[in-house]
C-alpha cells in the first residue's frame, strides 16, 4: 500500500509539470489585449485562419514591439502589411525561398545581400523599371542553374522579381 502511494505521489510530481507547461492554445483576436490589436492590425482579418505556432511568433512580436526602437517599429509594421497582403499560395512560397537562402555557403548569401543592398540604392524609378522588365530565359549554356533561383514576387510587393545585375568592377569581374 505504501509502495502504491509513493508511486502515485512520484506520477503527479513528475506529470503535473509537464501538464502545466503544455502550451496554451493562442488567443481568437477578439481575446488579444487592445495593445496586441493595435500592433497586429495588418492580420487581423486572418487572425483566426492562422496556425497556432504563427500566432504565438506574432504575439512574441507584439511583446517585443513596445521595446524596439521606432524605425524597427515602422519596418515590423511595414513587412507585415506586405505579409498580410500575400495569398496562401504567395506566402508558402516565401517560406520556401526563405528555407533555400538559408542552406546557401555563406559567400553565396553574402552576394546576394550587396546585389539586394544595390538595388535599394537605386532611384525608385529605376526601380520600378527593372520590376516591371520581364524575366529574361535562362542562359543556354552548359553552366547549372543556381541552386537558388528566386521566384518573382506578387505584384501588389514593390520589389522586383529579380535582383538586377550587379555593374562588372575589378573583383566582380574576374570571379565571372
Amino acid at each position: 500500500m505504501a509502495k502504491g502511494l509513493l508511486a502515485l505521489a512520484l506520477w503527479l510530481c513528475i506529470s503535473l509539470p509537464a501538464v502545466a507547461a503544455a502550451p496554451k492554445k493562442p488567443p481568437p483576436w477578439a481575446e488579444l489585449t487592445p495593445e496586441q490589436q493595435q500592433i497586429l492590425a495588418p492580420l487581423a482579418p486572418d487572425w483566426d485562419k492562422l496556425e497556432p505556432a504563427r500566432k504565438t511568433k506574432w504575439i512574441g512580436i507584439a511583446k517585443r514591439y513596445p521595446k524596439m526602437k521606432p524605425d524597427e517599429q515602422v519596418r515590423v509594421q511595414r513587412r507585415m502589411q506586405a505579409w498580410a497582403k500575400l495569398t496562401p499560395a504567395e506566402r508558402q512560397a516565401a517560406r520556401e525561398r526563405y528555407k533555400k537562402m538559408e542552406k546557401l555557403p555563406q559567400a553565396k548569401k553574402q552576394d546576394l545581400k550587396q546585389k539586394w543592398e544595390e538595388y535599394n540604392r537605386l532611384p525608385e524609378q529605376e526601380r520600378r523599371k527593372l520590376g516591371s522588365a520581364p524575366r529574361k530565359p535562362p542562359a543556354a549554356s552548359g553552366a547549372p542553374k543556381s541552386p537558388v533561383e528566386p521566384a518573382p514576387l506578387p505584384a501588389a510587393s514593390p520589389a522586383p522579381p529579380e535582383i538586377p545585375p550587379t555593374p562588372a568592377t575589378p573583383a566582380s569581374a574576374a570571379s565571372q
